[in-house]
């Protein structure tokens, strides 16, 4: 999917292009509207829904966008009651498609209760023909929220942006068709587009550049814990260099004394690891707040983490303990 703005001269001369960019096995579809997913949709313009004979204001805030016929068809939004906008119905300009949030904020107990319905958003009056899927239009930072789509007439084209669905076969391609057939139709004005998806990656670049620190800093952090685990492990290990001699004398196996070596260094990671999980907790569920979607931390996620530290430590410490378990007896009991 490219994006980008639509100006009065394309206005003019849109359902030429339209018709001859589709001739194009390379291109999908093609679409019109005041916004696009990634972007913030528009305020509130008052609505008005018919209570009796007269209508009823409705206190709650709906959002819109203005679209043409075929913004659900590009962009593969599904519809769960009545139809969107057709070329086939003349009055549509004077029709309304809601979402399913709009349905539930309206007090409608379900989609086909809502189709029909005599509306009033702004200064535009008439019925409700459609009713869409939920869709996430902004990012995951924000709820769904209750959305009308317009369809304006053509003497007031509210379109700033200019959609249009690739096959995606041959991406080099279906862009050198593209900026032909442009220069074809619109040779006075530049080509500047952008790609949908590149958008939405933009919606979560800071939390994507946030991973990227976590990482390299969790990684740094990490070796840093194991060199000083290293040399601790050094130092305690040549400190009872006599009593490892006297156990293997005495019969001691390698893993019973690499197991000994290690335990109290594994008390310690699992100490720290029960004080670490409350903080660790805390901080990701404050940072999930920002989202209206997310997760639930799960408490396995801990013990795995648990475990991969211990395991880390546990090698970590090994390196020095087995070291120390198959050294000759004879030379760690030899007196100084």
């Amino acid at each position: 999917m490219i994006t980008m703005s639509y100006t009065n001269e394309v206005g003019r001369q849109y359902d030429a292009f339209r018709s001859e960019l589709l001739k194009n096995t390379a291109f999908k579809d093609m679409t019109r509207s005041s916004r696009i997913p990634t972007g913030r949709l528009l305020d509130n313009m008052g609505a008005s829904t018919l209570a009796g004979d007269s209508l009823r204001p409705v206190t709650t805030d709906i959002k819109f966008v203005s679209a043409d016929y075929d913004f659900a068809s590009t962009y593969g939004i599904k519809l769960v009651a009545g139809r969107f906008f057709s070329r086939e119905y003349g009055t549509d300009t004077a029709s309304f498609v809601i979402n399913e949030s709009t349905v539930k904020a309206l007090g409608w107990k379900n989609a086909k209760e809502a189709i029909g319905k005599d509306f009033k958003y702004g200064n535009q009056r008439g019925h409700i023909i459609g009713v869409l899927n939920d869709f996430h239009f902004e990012s995951m930072h924000q709820a769904i929220v209750p959305m009308i789509l317009l369809m304006l007439p053509p003497s007031f084209p509210y379109f700033n942006n200019l959609s249009i669905k690739l096959a995606g076969s041959n991406l080099a391609s279906s862009l050198s068709q593209f900026e032909t057939s442009w220069r074809k139709f619109f040779p006075e004005t530049p080509l500047d587009y952008t790609f949908l998806d590149e958008k939405f990656d933009k919606l979560y670049e800071s939390e994507q550049k946030q991973a990227t620190l976590f990482t390299v800093f969790a990684c740094v952090a990490i070796f840093i814990a194991c060199l000083g685990l290293f040399g601790l492990s050094a130092f305690a290990i040549s400190q009872r260099i006599k009593e490892i001699g006297v156990r293997k004398v005495l019969g001691a196996n390698v893993s019973g004394i690499v197991g000994l070596l290690s335990k109290d260094f594994l008390i310690l990671v699992g100490v720290a690891a029960l004080m670490a999980f409350p903080v660790a907790w805390y901080a990701m569920n404050n940072w999930l707040q920002d989202f209206a979607y997310r997760i639930n931390i799960q408490w396995w996620v801990f013990i795995v983490a648990g475990i991969l530290a211990a395991l880390i430590a546990f090698v970590t410490v090994s390196f020095q303990a087995i070291k120390a378990a198959v050294a000759n007896p004879v030379k760690s009991l030899r007196t100084e």
